[in-house]
């Protein structure tokens, strides 16, 4: 079915025709994006604010803000977010805004701790559920009431799962459970809301947010830069995750000798406590829409936490998850996972850029995929049809009968 443009809504600034071959018939008949999805002003101003700002972002782990009092200002597109800590233990996202002449309560990126939420502007005073407490001036004259809630922060939405939070800017996403379709079922297992950040990394990289995504759907590309990677993991292995909320990937095996992921096989953590069989050997490659992927090892996760810059740059913040019994092992060091994971991080980031230069170049045509890029194509169609539909896509729906994922095997060549 051709998507079409919602009501009220505003479609992309791309050519419809470009964007329709994106949902062709894979693999033989479907096209990728057209060059101005990754190189357009006017395309990564439409995405910010439908796709960014119009969905659940993914702003980091509830660990990030762990105490009552603390206080974390980061931004969603163009919007300044600032997370708190209550004094009963709730979490809210508020605008980074006061109400008064509109400076940033807590300067963009950073953090602040305190009995309350303090403007360093003119001192206007808010708890740390958002609501006005008083300041001088204005706030002390007679006739103004601070009682008022026109003079409260404004709240915006904000979801947890599995220890990540999420925040929606624009208020009207569909329910975070919609968008995560079956991954709570595939996590429960590794217990998502138990693990600490061992480690992490950040990269400021010169390429489109989708390059990123894209590069990271596939292992087509595995044996050419990945020589680590090949070494304890096979690049054909695994099978496709069946699409589900807004949610895609897929899996890859362990070659045997190989416990985990690491630059000789070994690992340094411990196994997830209820993990058996089979699960003990698979890898698991998910993204949910549009910025967080998970990375599922046996012994740790790792996630891509993707913030988009510009049309042609991204920061990403890399973080190693482990599960809490592996403190207690004697000699645990988490750069066992950071470390094989950075290698390869930096080789996907010079093809990512290297990707970059060349869409933005006169020698760029839409291409046919290979069949070992389905979930690429996937990925791409995804996009174009929120282009065209000109929101967010609509995430898949999932039967209450069947909260497990389903999975299938790749396509066959030439298939």
């Amino acid at each position: 079915m051709t998507p079409n443009l919602l009501p009220g809504a505003t479609a992309a600034p791309l050519d419809r025709g470009s964007l329709l071959a994106c949902l062709g018939g894979f693999p033989n008949d479907a096209r990728t994006l057209p060059a101005q999805a990754y190189t357009s002003e006017a395309v990564f101003a439409w995405e910010t604010t439908h796709f960014f700002e119009g969905s659940w972002m993914c702003v980091g782990r509830a660990s990030m803000v762990a105490k009552p009092g603390d206080q974390v200002a980061l931004r969603i597109g163009r919007e300044g977010v600032l997370l708190t800590r209550d004094r009963d233990g709730r979490l809210h996202a508020l605008s980074n805004v006061c109400r008064h002449r509109g400076h940033e309560l807590v300067t963009c990126p950073g953090t602040a701790h305190g009995k309350v939420i303090r403007c360093p502007y003119h001192r206007w005073t808010y708890d740390l559920d958002g609501t006005f407490k008083g300041g001088p001036g204005l706030a002390s004259q007679a006739g103004f009431d601070k009682r008022d809630p026109e003079h409260s922060l404004v709240a915006l939405r904000i979801e947890q799962w599995g220890g990540f939070v999420f925040v929606n800017v624009s208020g009207d996403a569909p329910p975070l459970r919609d968008y995560l379709g079956t991954l709570p079922a595939l996590m429960q297992p590794y217990e998502p809301e138990r693990l600490f950040v061992g480690a992490s990394h950040s990269y400021d990289i010169a390429a489109n947010w989708k390059v990123v995504v894209e590069n990271y759907h596939e292992c087509y590309h595995c044996s050419e830069i990945h020589p680590e990677l090949c070494r304890v993991s096979a690049p054909g292995s695994g099978l496709d995750y069946e699409p589900s909320g807004l949610v895609i990937g897929g899996s890859m095996e362990l070659l045997p000798g190989a416990e985990t992921m690491s630059l000789d096989g070994t690992s340094l953590g411990v196994p997830f406590r209820n993990l058996t069989g089979s699960a003990l050997r698979e890898v698991y490659y998910l993204q949910v829409f549009p910025n967080l992927l998970v990375s599922i090892h046996p012994d740790y996760v790792m996630t891509h936490m993707i913030e988009p810059l510009a049309p042609d740059r991204s920061r990403i913040e890399c973080s190693w998850l482990f599960p809490p019994e592996a403190r207690l092992r004697e000699g645990f060091d988490p750069s066992y996972a950071a470390r094989f994971w950075d290698i390869t991080n930096r080789e996907d980031w010079a093809a990512c850029e290297s990707v970059q230069r060349g869409v933005a170049g006169r020698g760029y045509r839409q291409a046919p995929f290979s069949h070992s890029e389905l979930v690429v194509h996937q990925e791409m169609a995804l996009v174009a049809r929120g282009y065209l539909q000109g929101r967010v896509p609509d995430p898949v729906p999932v039967p209450e009968d069947r909260r497990a994922p389903s999975w299938h095997p790749h396509v066959a060549a030439g298939g």
